[in-house]
């Protein structure tokens, strides 16, 4: 009884959460996929801020070119190599957008440890008019010694 107790208290705050997500979804359009290559180097105890290079490839095909600025404050401690983040591009259905929107200042929370290899995720919001949502695609893919958690920003510019 007691395990079930705890399977429940685990399960139903994730149902409320992915149909949370769902529902986000329900009311978005996927405009692509946004991949980031992070560099790597020193957590401090309240934060790092590390350079990135990314792509974002259209649903349409097109790809743009962005360079970046991921930063962390809360708990990251320890060191970590070059990682690689990929994020589902949404936007509210109706929202009209041009070439490089993607650009500007995303927030949200971030979670990761690695111990030689590691995983990590950064859900996050903001972008033009804070019209775009990041969601994880997939997890992210580190190595180091590092743990983090707490909150994230992202600023993107066209790069070039």
């Amino acid at each position: 009884m007691m395990k079930l107790v705890k399977i429940a208290a685990v399960a139903v705050p994730a149902l409320c959460v992915g149909s949370q997500v769902m529902a986000e979804e329900a009311k978005s359009t996927k405009l692509g996929v946004l991949e980031c290559t992070i560099e790597g180097g020193f957590g401090l105890l309240l934060g790092s801020s590390k350079d990135a290079t990314c792509s974002f490839q259209h649903t349409d095909g097109t790809t743009e070119h962005y360079s970046g600025k991921l930063s962390k404050l809360g708990l990251d401690i320890g060191v970590s190599g070059e990682s690689f983040m990929t994020w589902v591009v949404f936007t509210p259905v109706g929202n009209e957008f041009g070439s490089y929107a993607l650009q500007g200042k995303y927030g949200g929370i971030s979670a990761g440890a690695s111990v030689g290899l590691g995983v990590g995720a950064n859900a996050l919001i903001g972008g033009s008019n804070e019209k775009f949502a990041l969601q994880p695609l997939s997890v992210e893919g580190k190595s180091g010694l590092n743990l983090a958690i707490g909150l994230s920003s992202l600023e993107l510019a066209p790069a070039g």
